[in-house]
């Protein structure tokens, strides 16, 4: 046994450098007096030693830690994007003016991501039930916090409290469900639910409860409708740093885990059908019930954007859109599918995280958060204007941007295995969601700035962080192939 477990730790190195990185953090904040960067320097150094250690980690599949753990392609492919997008994240928050008067204690801050990141990576790689739930649980606490760590703003305190509320309920119903699949399979990892599944269970209605009730749980994380309401009081409330983190890092990490979960679990590895369902669920169509869910997210998310005036709500129902559109992929439950939500999630880390660093940046010089505070803002601020319109146009999902590939093999994935109908819905939400794209473009270039207003100029390292998302975004949409051909590599789920 304490052979299994040594062996096993050389496949949770990321995760051990995480928490040794969050007590380093606390050291360096107890011991250093001027301590204004050291925390956020800590955790960067932490999250490319991360990094260093998943490129390392043997590449082959196991199942570490008795079952509980495992180490794939397909965990490493999600572990990397977390560290990425974290790493962006503490690039926002040394730049970010909404957090200088919280500077005597931003040690807490960076302490509570390092310990949200290491939440993540548990949650993308965990087999067992019960460990799932642990990782959901240090990823939400530290989410909440997180949402209200600018208290002296009360929008931060009020968007926290709601978070922490919604969080709560969605939480206990998704133990209890958890509990009900464990007591109907007699199982508390997924291969053993898999196991227990396929010779049949006897309990059709606990089943079909269960998974109704854990999917409530992954629709509060992923805010999809009609689980989003937390969304855009927390989205503004939060700092801009925060709210890029749930808009990216936090539905990166959920998504893998969602995935991994019902890939595994519900779906019989002697014969997966050509589309998709759900073959060892007998009762309700939850192929059905997922893709009305996405269909939901597209509606709501972009028609109630659409009179959004602060720039963080918008984006935030920008964000339920598209965990719509990432949803068509999870309702094939085929590889094609969990290969194009992967893609998808890739892209959509840099085109969101850079709407969002653009946002932070015309609030650090201007302190303008409404959209109608940003005309002429192109004008006086070219370069960040000329960005902001290339990561609004690419979450569109317009050419020649990432967005656009992006979107074009997730809606090729769901023609091709028959949901025309879901398609035709994405498409329509996709034209509707370029008009409130539009109107920020619209704001910044139309409108003459007033005279007394200067041209506005960035530090180089306001710069270069930019140009770190931007490239990425419009690259993608040209040269494409090598990320196609990970994700396609990386997925090794039982039955692909």
């Amino acid at each position: 046994m304490v052979d299994h477990t040594i062996h096993s730790l050389g496949f949770y190195l990321p995760e051990i450098v995480m928490v040794v990185t969050l007590c380093a953090i606390i050291v360096a904040d107890l011991l250093i007096k001027k301590r204004q960067q050291v925390s956020g320097i800590v955790l960067l150094a932490g999250l490319l030693l991360a990094g260093v250690m998943l490129f390392f980690q043997p590449a082959e599949a196991e199942s570490v830690f008795h079952d509980s753990i495992a180490s794939d392609p397909y965990a490493a492919f999600f572990k990397a994007m977390i560290l990425l997008s974290a790493f962006f994240i503490v690039l926002y928050s040394l730049n970010s003016r909404e957090l200088e008067e919280y500077r005597a204690r931003i040690g807490e801050f960076y302490m509570l991501i390092a310990g949200m990141v290491f939440g993540m990576l548990m949650m993308v790689s965990s087999t067992n039930i019960l460990l799932m739930f642990l990782a959901l649980e240090i990823t939400s606490i530290s989410s909440y916090v997180l949402a209200g760590f600018t208290k002296k703003n009360n929008k931060s305190s009020e968007g926290s409290l709601k978070y922490i509320i919604y969080g709560a309920v969605s939480s206990g119903i998704m133990l209890y469900g958890f509990t009900l699949l464990i007591g109907v399979t007699s199982a508390v990892d997924i291969y053993g639910i898999n196991e227990a599944l396929v010779q049949g269970t006897g309990q059709p209605l606990l089943l079909n409860l269960s998974v109704l009730m854990i999917i409530v749980g992954f629709g509060f994380k992923i805010a999809a409708v009609p689980f989003h309401f937390w969304a855009p009081d927390v989205y503004e409330g939060s700092s801009f740093p925060v709210a890029a983190l749930l808009a990216v890092a936090s539905k990166i990490a959920a998504f893998g885990m969602l995935m991994r979960f019902f890939a595994v679990s519900f779906i019989d590895s002697s014969g997966v059908s050509a589309d998709g369902t759900w073959d060892i669920i007998d009762g309700l169509h939850w192929d059905l019930l997922l893709g009305v869910i996405a269909a939901l997210a597209m509606i709501l998310g972009n028609l109630t954007a659409l009179k959004q005036d602060n720039i963080k709500r918008m984006l935030a129902y920008s964000s339920i859109a598209h965990a719509g559109y990432l949803l068509m992929g999870v309702v094939l439950l085929t590889s094609e599918g969990i290969s194009t939500v992967m893609m998808y999630l890739f892209i959509y880390l840099f085109m969101n995280m850079g709407a969002f660093y653009v946002a932070m940046l015309f609030y650090n010089t201007t302190g303008a958060e409404s959209i109608e505070e940003y005309k002429g803002l192109g004008i006086r601020a070219p370069l960040a204007g000329v960005a902001l319109t290339i990561f609004l146009v690419s979450l569109t999902g317009l050419p020649p941007t990432a967005g656009f590939v992006a979107k074009l093999y997730i809606f090729g994935a769901a023609i091709s295995a028959g949901w025309i109908w879901l398609v035709t819905i994405a498409g329509i939400t996709t034209i509707i969601s370029l008009f409130y794209y539009i109107r920020v473009v619209r704001n910044m270039y139309f409108f003459e700035p007033a005279p007394d207003q200067e041209p506005i100029r960035f530090s180089l390292y306001s710069r270069i962080v930019l140009f770190a998302l931007l490239i990425p975004t419009l690259v993608l949409g040209i040269y494409f192939s090598p990320l196609l051909k990970a994700v396609r590599d990386s997925v090794s789920l039982i039955g692909f």
